[in-house]
């Protein structure tokens, strides 16, 4: 079973645009934030890391305020060519809805002193249930983490680090939509 099983025995490439799961081998350390109109407005957080994207699903989106710490349900891996997909997935499919590009670009993952990590470390980081990001994007930028709740599950939180980069007030992710 690969990484993209899952995510390939929920989608019907005939009926969908979405791109079919292969694996990458090599990482380029991208991110994309992709906005999703589906049953629910929802924000999809993805790490290129391990010849995949791994992906979370943010219901009110990353924050650029780090008092914002905001609900992020891991999700099944996507494959690296769904990195700038946009489009419609049609109705009767899983995640009906409307997909566009909210944000992309590179990041790196880090430790406490912001050193860069391996994508080896990233992963064990990533297992271990915390995993310390420094994106470089159009909207996002600086540093965050991804924390994982204590109990069972795929509930982690996104968390903005307090830097350079951070808003102080209140981070409205829709008005920053077209910006």
């Amino acid at each position: 079973m690969t990484a993209l099983t899952t995510y390939n025995k929920k989608r019907d490439f005939k009926d969908t645009p979405e791109p079919k799961g292969k694996g990458e081998k090599e990482n380029q350390f991208r991110f994309v934030v992709q906005r999703h109109d589906a049953t629910r407005l929802h924000y999809d957080f993805r790490l290129e890391l391990d010849g995949v994207l791994k992906s979370w699903a943010v219901p009110k989106g990353p924050s650029m305020n780090p008092t914002d710490k905001r609900l992020a349900v891991m999700v099944e891996d996507h494959p690296v060519s769904y990195i700038d997909f946009a489009g419609t997935i049609p109705e009767g499919n899983y995640g009906a809805g409307e997909v566009e590009v909210w944000d992309e670009g590179k990041y790196f993952p880090v430790d406490e002193n912001l050193e860069k990590l391996t994508e080896k470390q990233a992963l064990a980081a990533l297992k271990k249930g915390e995993l310390k990001i420094f994106l470089k994007g159009k909207k996002l930028e600086g540093g965050f983490v991804l924390v994982k709740f204590k109990q069972e599950g795929d509930n982690w939180l996104l968390i903005k680090h307090k830097d350079e980069y951070a808003f102080d007030k209140k981070y409205d992710i829709e008005k920053h939509r077209k910006s």
